[in-house]
Order: C-alpha cells, then sequence, then structure tokens
C-alpha cells in the first residue's frame, strides 16, 4: 500500500492511503470521463489506491475506466450515503480523502480523514459543502492538490 505523508503547520499530520473519488458529477459528466481527469489518474494511482464509488447512473463507468489502475465500487444498495461511508471505514478513514458533490457524499466526506467538496458543472448540495474539509471548483484542482502538496499545505494551514 503506498502512503502520503504531509505535516499541515497548526492543523494536522496526515497520512493517505486512499483516494475514494464519487465518479457522477465528480470525475465524470453525464457518464464521460472529463478530459483533465485521464492525465491525472495515472499519476495518482502510482502514489495511492484509488477507488471510485457510483451509482453507474450511465452504465458507463467500467468502460470509461477500463484504461486506468483504479479499483470501482458499484453502489449495490439504494442507500447510497450510508454505503459510501461504510466504504471509507472499510478502506480506514483514517487513511482516505473522499472527493464527491451530492447529497449522497455527505457521510462520505465527513468519514474521511480529508473530505473535498467540488463545485463543479452540477454545483454542490449546500449539506455536502458544509461536511468538507475543502472545496475546490473542478475535479482538477482537487487531484493536483495531491500532485502538488504545498497547494494542500497553504489551503490548511493555520
Amino acid at each position: 500500500m503506498n502512503k502520503f505523508e504531509i505535516d499541515i503547520n497548526n492543523y494536522k499530520k496526515i497520512t493517505i492511503a486512499h483516494l475514494v473519488l464519487d465518479y457522477n458529477g465528480t470525475l465524470a459528466k453525464d457518464g464521460l470521463l472529463k478530459e483533465g481527469v485521464k492525465a491525472l489518474l495515472p499519476q495518482l494511482s502510482k502514489r495511492f489506491d484509488v477507488h471510485v464509488i457510483t451509482a453507474d447512473t450511465f452504465g458507463s463507468v467500467h468502460k470509461q475506466l477500463e484504461d486506468f489502475d483504479v479499483n470501482v465500487k458499484v453502489l449495490e444498495t439504494t442507500e447510497h450515503t450510508q454505503e459510501k461511508a461504510a466504504f471509507i471505514q472499510t478502506l480506514g478513514t483514517s487513511h482516505c480523502v473522499a472527493v464527491g458533490n451530492g447529497n449522497n457524499d455527505i457521510a462520505m466526506l465527513e468519514a474521511a480523514e480529508l473530505g473535498i467538496a467540488l463545485i463543479g458543472d452540477e454545483g454542490c448540495a449546500t449539506k455536502t459543502l458544509f461536511a468538507s474539509d475543502i472545496v475546490c471548483h473542478t475535479i482538477e484542482d482537487a487531484l493536483e492538490l495531491f500532485t502538488q502538496p504545498k497547494r494542500l499545505i497553504a489551503t490548511l494551514r493555520r
């Protein structure tokens, strides 16, 4: 398991092994993977275990991600909020970053060591915004926090 460690001044030291990403509204728009994500996923897969969690509304997640070293988790119940949070718990909450934008991402962002909400093309549910540690405009901005970690420090230090 790869680990990413960072000590953020007057905030906390975090050790991240898992990057858990919502699919639609986060990595994809209308079921199609965003172009900027395609360039970032290979870099992130070298540093983290990358997990994509989705209801797969458009039935496209496996095809869209087949060329990437990521784990895909298609939700199995109708209780998406609880299922996403439970997934974070099975990975170990203290070693997870979670990224999402919808109401069903609230508990996942709260459970993760670091929760990132996206405004993005679909917007962001207000309660999800308040459940996050960081808010980013785009998925590329969120993912680049881990390719350019000084950005993460600048955002969270006190």
